[in-house]
Parts: C-alpha cells; sequence; structure tokens
C-alpha cells in the first residue's frame, strides 16, 4: 500500500464510544464496528491507536471492530510506544510485542515514539528507541517509521537533523493553535515541509473545542456555508493543507463517522475567504476560551484522586462563556455534582503534579483546578 492513503481523513481510536462514560476501558464495540465499516465503505483506510488508548483497550478494539473483520491489506494500521511506560531496553520489546498480540495485525503500516517533547527526548535517546524502531522496519514489523510531536519547532528542527530516517511526522494543528504562541502550530507544520517530512495531523477539533463554539463564531461559518457541520470547518482546515498526509479525527458515535466522512470522501481544499473566516473564528473563541484543554484524558489515569479534570474544565470553560451575573447559575453545577459524587472533586487535587507532567498542552493543572473548586464548589 502507498505510503500516503488516497484519502486524508483518519479513524482516531482515542475517543471510542463507551457503554460507561467513568470507565474508558469499556467501549461499545458494536457502534466501533459499524463505524469502523462505513469509514472503509467509504474509501477511507488510516486508522490509529496507542498503547494507553481508551484505559488501555482501544489495541484491543482495533483487533475486534477491525483486524479480525477486514482483510488486513484493505487498510493501514497506525500504533505507538510512549516514555511513560518504558524504563529498559527490554521494555521496548515487551510493549511492541503485546501490541502485536492485542490487535492482532502482524505488522504496523505506520509506528510512530509517541508525544516527543523536550523532557522526554533524553529518555528516547537513551534507551536508542529511534534505532529500535529502524531495527523493527527491517525485519517487516513496521512499515513507516515517524514520531508525534508536541514541542517547539526549534525541538523539532534538532530532532529531524539527527535522525532524518523518520519519514513522516504527526502535529496538533488546527485553527485555533495555528497562530498560538504556546503551541505553534504554523512553525512546527512548516518546520516539518521543510525536512520535506510529511504530516500527520491530531487535535484538528482541538477535543472537541471546535465543534461546540461561541455563537458569534458559528454564525459566521453558518453564513458561508449553512448546510456544513461547525466540526467540518475545523477538519477541512487542516486537510487543505499541502504537506498534510492524513487528518485524525477522534470519532466517538456514528453521527460523527457519518458527517466527516461525507465531506471528506470529495475533499475540497477551503478557499482563501473560507480560510480566513476560520482565522476570525479563532479571535473570538481565544476571547472566549478559559482553559485550552483537548480532553486527551492522559492526566487523569495516573490521577491518585481521580479527579475527572478534562471533564471539570469543560464545564467550567461553558460557564465562562456564560453571562453568569445575569444567570446566576448553570446546569453545570448540577453536571459538576453529579460527577464529582463518582470522580475526585477538584478540591480533592494533592497537587503531586502528575497530570502536568503528561500533559501535552502544558497546561498548569493544578492552578486552574483550585479556579474551577472556586466555581462550583463555593
Amino acid at each position: 500500500m502507498e505510503f500516503r492513503p488516497k484519502k486524508k481523513l483518519g479513524f482516531g481510536l482515542m475517543r471510542l464510544p463507551q457503554n460507561d462514560l467513568n470507565d474508558s476501558a469499556n467501549v461499545d464495540v458494536e457502534q466501533v464496528c459499524r463505524m469502523v465499516d462505513l469509514f472503509l465503505e467509504r474509501g477511507f483506510t488510516y486508522f490509529d491507536t496507542a498503547w494507553m488508548y481508551n484505559g488501555f483497550n482501544s489495541e484491543n478494539v482495533a483487533r475486534m471492530a477491525l483486524v479480525e473483520r477486514h482483510p488486513r491489506d484493505s487498510f493501514t494500521l497506525a500504533t505507538k510506544l510512549h516514555a511513560g511506560f518504558i524504563e529498559t531496553l527490554e521494555d521496548r520489546d515487551k510493549i511492541f510485542n503485546e501490541q502485536l498480540r492485542k490487535t492482532g495485525a502482524g505488522y504496523f503500516d505506520y509506528y510512530l515514539i509517541h508525544g516527543i517533547e523536550e523532557s522526554m527526548i533524553g529518555k528516547y535517546e537513551d534507551l536508542k528507541c529511534f534505532d529500535w524502531l529502524l531495527e523493527k522496519k527491517k525485519a517487516g514489523l513496521v512499515r513507516h517509521c515517524g514520531f508525534s510531536f508536541h514541542d517547539t519547532p526549534e525541538l523539532l528542527d534538532r530532532i529531524l537533523n539527527d535522525h532524518p530516517e523518520m519519514e513522516f511526522v504527526q502535529l496538533q494543528i488546527n485553527y485555533l493553535d495555528w497562530e498560538s504562541e504556546w503551541i505553534r502550530s504554523r512553525e512546527c507544520y512548516e518546520m516539518a515541509t521543510r525536512h520535506g517530512k510529511p504530516v500527520i495531523v491530531m487535535e484538528p477539533v482541538k477535543g472537541g473545542t471546535l465543534a461546540k463554539i461561541p455563537e458569534e463564531a458559528e454564525d459566521l461559518f453558518r453564513k458561508q456555508e449553512p448546510d456544513m457541520s461547525i466540526p467540518s470547518w475545523a477538519i477541512r482546515f487542516v486537510a487543505s493543507l499541502d504537506n498534510v498526509m492524513v487528518v485524525l479525527s477522534g470519532m466517538s458515535n456514528m453521527e460523527q463517522m457519518d458527517d466527516n466522512t461525507s465531506y471528506m470522501k470529495e475533499f475540497k481544499p477551503l478557499s482563501e475567504e473560507e480560510t480566513q473566516l476560520c482565522f476570525k473564528a479563532a479571535q473570538i473563541i481565544n476571547s472566549k476560551i478559559a482553559v485550552p484543554c483537548t480532553a486527551c484524558h492522559y492526566c487523569t489515569e495516573g490521577c491518585p484522586m481521580n479527579i475527572a479534570i478534562p471533564e471539570y474544565f469543560s464545564l467550567y470553560n461553558e460557564d465562562m462563556r456564560e453571562d453568569l451575573e445575569e444567570k446566576g447559575w448553570t446546569i453545570n453545577f448540577t453536571n459538576y455534582d453529579i460527577l464529582a459524587s463518582k470522580r475526585g472533586k477538584a478540591s480533592d487535587c494533592i497537587g503531586c503534579g502528575q497530570c502536568e507532567g503528561v500533559c501535552p498542552q502544558h497546561l498548569p493543572i493544578i492552578e486552574l483546578l483550585k479556579d474551577v473548586k472556586e466555581h462550583f464548589e463555593y
């Protein structure tokens, strides 16, 4: 199969539909099967999973919904090795062999060194992960080698100079982060392009942030194309970039799958006018968003107090868009209490810092939870 998929949309198996919203590993496999079938039926082939997704169950779901039900040459599968789960040279193979077992795939079309940032690159280098990945490719267990990245364009430049054998880069890109001083999406994209590395896009809808946007921003899009969904603008924005080979969408239900595949089947890039509309929407959204969380849930897997961090930030963001002086109360106070009855409250945070150490957005989570506590608990 060719290196670049013929269609740009990829199915990210990270935010899968769940039977129990309090248990990310309890996936609605039956619905995922229907989603996989529709995805393939409409000509899309790229699936992306990882060791820790959906409470370490995503790779199992990939086997049940995809590998065991469709010919191996009808799709491409990507998975990843994360620094948080390896301490020795032997750990690399332990995880890789278990990934082969869990997915049943036989080999991986794309394999990524996962979530590289300054704090992780030393471990990846010490454990010779780049050389190890090339050995897997030579053995026929990996077809294409790359890495996902959450840091500065300067670090990206250094890595690509040190490891030109890497074939692609996965980056967080969306119209909200395009000119962000922190994420620096545009600069990272341009750096990868300068090195001749095709880009896979993650977080194009920023964990759902760009699916539910302020009314003022939504009106811009509705006036331009009344029949297009709001998330479609985010997906099409990044898919319009020339050097993007795949846009990953973490679709959580059949409705999202149907919508995304409907307009990406015969993809038409945005015009310059439409691109500028996205930037206008970004200005509006940025003026109203309180916590730029993408709900990746990396922070929750090891939280000793079982705090629903992304969910609390989502509720908090919604309330920060409201005129609370006028309303005084929103349904999110009740939603917070319901969630807190099953999980740790924001005030239960002990400040251990585990969450901040793994947050790809580098958010000051401990301080932000104090804001959530002040808002919802008092």
